[in-house]
């Protein structure tokens, strides 16, 4: 008979944690998960899901948008942001809802409240403690808000966007990152006057230059008015109840119902008391693992957006699901590639993104072993309405092979066309193998595979 309560615990029932205790269970491992808050963590609740929904409520108004153009004679009595936020949540609690019956029928537990260790092998929860073989953190992060600014608690974080019950008239998105161009797209398009306000020229830092300069264009083009190079100091509510924000140039904006932080995420760690089995944070606030999801604590893991590696659902889910399959099924060495790891970010229009932006491969490969294959055009859909919003790929390839190591896509579609190519390149395709797969015309991916260098039109 085991000494312990549970041969795994894992503390957070976001999408690592549920992921490492169901596939755990398929092995017969008893397993219990804590979570303080809702099942699914911040991708069903405060995340992917409801930010989906947002997105294709805000897509339905721009095809009405442009309907006139297709020759539509519509008249639009307004748009209700209650009706579409009631039924996003009527489509989240479906879905906690089934996870909870879920948990249950697998034979998981579900510890509700904070977790805390006590030492490494057990967990407090609300006072109570269970003790496990195998604990795996797993609790997700929170956004942040810039403690450096006066009264930033004047303002919401992207938690305080899936809260909002009304649509407000005026906001400013601070910020440039993926989470600032996706609720400034949505607010944009449903119809509130939305600023966005960056520290740069182009938004995603980091991604490769074609999708910064193009997706800040179509922002500019939709009617978003971006503030460039402005540093938040303070902000300030007015007498009638909407806010100020001022600048450390002097420059000051007025009006706003709401002002939103998008300057990023942190790692909930600070409540685990991980001291007392022996763990800290390393200096940016994340726990370090090996290739295997380690710890320094030999029966302790981590996985997700604690560990540092890219903050994606799909990545947690990876990182559970192997490290069940290696704890559980005799696979040992087991683990993930993120390398090449495609994303989608959820804009207006939308951003595919796999593998190496441009200036990466260059630093990695060399300058002159790197070939670039580009496209941008004015697809279809846009060619006769008023607003003209481009289309750009680009192709990453690297040595005489010409192996594609990056796929890079903004517009229309991207979100859909970029995970067959996720395979391909996940295979080690070449600009030849592109080249020799039939294209299906007409749509913008086949740009993908009929691609010359450095086409513009």
């Amino acid at each position: 008979m085991s000494q312990y309560d549970y041969d795994l615990i894992a503390i957070g029932a976001g999408s690592g944690g549920l992921s490492v205790v169901e596939r755990a269970r398929e092995y017969g491992v008893k397993c219990a998960v804590v979570e303080a808050k809702k099942i699914g963590g911040t991708c069903v609740n405060i995340g992917c899901v409801p930010k989906k929904v947002m997105w294709f409520g805000a897509h339905i108004a721009e095809a009405l948008r442009d309907a006139p153009d297709y020759g539509f004679s519509l008249k639009q009595e307004g748009f209700d942001w209650g009706k579409l936020v009631e039924q996003r949540e009527n489509y989240i609690n479906n879905i906690t809802t089934w996870y909870a019956g879920y948990l249950d029928e697998l034979g998981v537990d579900l510890l509700q409240g904070w977790g805390r260790f006590a030492d490494e092998h057990t967990v407090e929860v609300d006072g109570k403690t269970y003790t496990a073989e195998t604990i795996v953190i797993a609790p997700g992060g929170q956004p942040l808000v810039p403690q450096e600014v006066e009264n930033a608690d004047l303002g919401i974080t992207s938690d305080g966007f899936f809260a909002l019950k009304e649509q407000p008239k005026k906001v400013a998105v601070v910020g440039s990152g993926y989470i600032a161009v996706e609720l400034a797209g949505v607010f944009q398009a449903l119809g509130t006057e939305t600023h966005l306000l960056s520290r740069k020229d182009l938004v995603l830092r980091g991604f490769d230059d074609m999708i910064r300069e193009t997706l800040t264009d179509a922002m500019i083009e939709s009617g978003v008015q971006k503030e460039y190079h402005f540093r938040v100091t303070k902000l300030e509510k007015a007498e009638d109840g909407t806010l100020k924000i001022y600048a450390d140039d002097g420059r000051v904006l007025e009006g706003f119902d709401e002002v939103v932080w998008a300057v990023g995420r942190e790692t909930l760690t600070e409540p685990l008391a991980l001291e007392r089995a022996g763990l800290s944070v390393n200096g940016k606030g994340f726990i370090e693992v090996d290739d295997y999801h380690r710890t320094a604590v030999p029966n302790i893991y981590a996985i997700g957006d604690v560990t540092g590696q890219p903050q994606l659902t799909p990545v947690a889910i990876r990182a559970g699901r192997y490290l069940a399959e290696r704890l559980y099924n005799n696979k040992p060495e087991l683990k993930m590639d993120l390398s090449k790891v495609p994303t989608v970010i959820f804009s207006h229009p939308p951003v595919g993104t796999l593998g190496l932006a441009e200036h990466e491969a260059r630093r990695q490969y060399g300058h002159d072993n790197v070939e670039v294959f580009t496209s941008v055009f004015t697809p279809m859909r846009y060619a006769f309405t008023q607003h003209q919003i481009k289309t750009a790929l680009k192709l990453v390839t690297v040595g005489e092979e010409k192996t594609v190591v990056g796929i890079h896509i903004v517009g229309d579609g991207a979100d859909e066309m970029l995970q067959g190519f996720a395979v391909a390149v996940q295979m080690g395709a070449t600009k030849a193998d592109l080249d020799a797969t039939i294209a299906i015309h007409p749509t913008s991916s086949e740009e993908l595979v009929t691609m010359r260098p450095m086409i513009f039109r």
